[in-house]
């Protein structure tokens, strides 16, 4: 088949083990980032098979009108970036490996590493020194405090086991399903949502971004939070309403730790959640490490072959297979 990858920003792919289960196909890989559904439909005309990073690219019906000859969109997890009714209208099958007893232990370890550096003031301590100042400030300790968590899906909970080795107290808030499991597995579930964001010092979001959960976090919910205590998101921006964080960070009573934008790549450097200085910001990295993309792309690349082999596996849209 002929497979179009997109923004492999790092040109990282052919690096990878996984690569070689592509060795009977012809592949071209686009490194930077083409946001024109028109001007990519131009780079990608010939491809039968898309494979996307994540949610950098959005397929929509404008782009797929263009594209006659795809048939197959491969990628891993979840797909509010796609619009499902549009590939089936176009026939184009798409497959998606949802990983379900699989957490993303690099976005866990990231987002500890977001409260560490936080905490102990780690870049501003390194930008003091190299700049021949020595020591800009008293950091925290973390040992005793507690970490709200809210969401109790894999990687939350992959963040719990690391914050309780280093000695963090944790809690939990979540959907009324998910604080059924949190009471089931014997976790310590806040007594209510405004106690669970008044008694953390640190809350960390872990929620799918679907339509009833964008916006879940809201002013009143960051509000509630204590002077000085910090709010992490590694998942999505939408989870947050739209805002809400910047007033917050921008009147300095919380800090924040963020992995996500609403529009990404995040380039605007006048942003007020990049020139704040409450604010730790990186360029969603959460996924974004050599060992994540061998085991994503591995599953990814698995169901371009099965679909060649014409046993397609991870359907989302099977009604486009079966009718073919």
């Amino acid at each position: 088949m002929k497979v179009h990858i997109l923004d492999d920003w790092f040109d990282t792919l052919l690096t990878l083990p996984c690569f070689k289960k592509l060795s009977d196909h012809h592949v071209t890989i686009w490194t930077d980032h083409e946001p024109n559904p028109a001007a990519l439909a131009q780079r990608v005309q010939e491809a039968e098979a898309l494979v996307l990073f994540r949610e950098r690219t959005k397929i929509g019906e404008e782009l797929l009108n263009r594209l006659p000859n795809l048939k197959l969109i491969s990628q891993r997890s979840v797909y509010p970036h796609i619009d499902v009714d549009a590939c089936s209208a176009t026939n184009v099958l798409l497959c998606s490996n949802m990983h379900s007893d699989t957490p993303s232990y690099a976005a866990a370890e990231l987002t500890l590493g977001l409260i560490l550096a936080s905490y102990r003031q780690i870049p501003e301590q390194t930008a003091s020194l190299k700049a021949g100042n020595w020591q800009a400030g008293v950091g925290r300790s973390l040992r005793g405090r507690t970490l709200g968590l809210y969401g109790y899906g894999r990687i939350a909970r992959a963040v719990a086991e690391y914050a309780k080795a280093i000695g963090l107290n944790v809690h939990w808030w979540a959907s009324e399903e998910g604080r059924k499991r949190v009471r089931a597995d014997g976790e310590n579930l806040a007594s209510s949502r405004t106690a669970f964001f008044a008694s953390s010092d640190i809350v960390s979001v872990h929620v799918r971004l679907k339509p009833d959960t964008r916006g879940i976090i809201t002013t009143a919910d960051l509000a509630a939070m204590s002077q000085g205590s910090l709010f992490v998101n590694t998942s999505r921006s939408g989870l947050v309403e739209p805002g809400a964080l910047e007033r917050e960070v921008g009147c300095g009573r919380i800090t924040a730790a963020i992995d996500v934008f609403e529009n990404e790549p995040m380039t605007d450097t006048s942003h007020p959640l990049l020139t704040s200085p409450n604010v730790l910001a990186t360029p969603h990295i959460g996924y974004v490490t050599e060992d994540e993309f061998d085991l994503q792309f591995s599953d990814i690349f698995d169901q371009i072959n099965a679909y060649a082999a014409g046993a397609p596996i991870n359907m989302i849209n099977p009604t486009v297979f079966q009718t073919r």
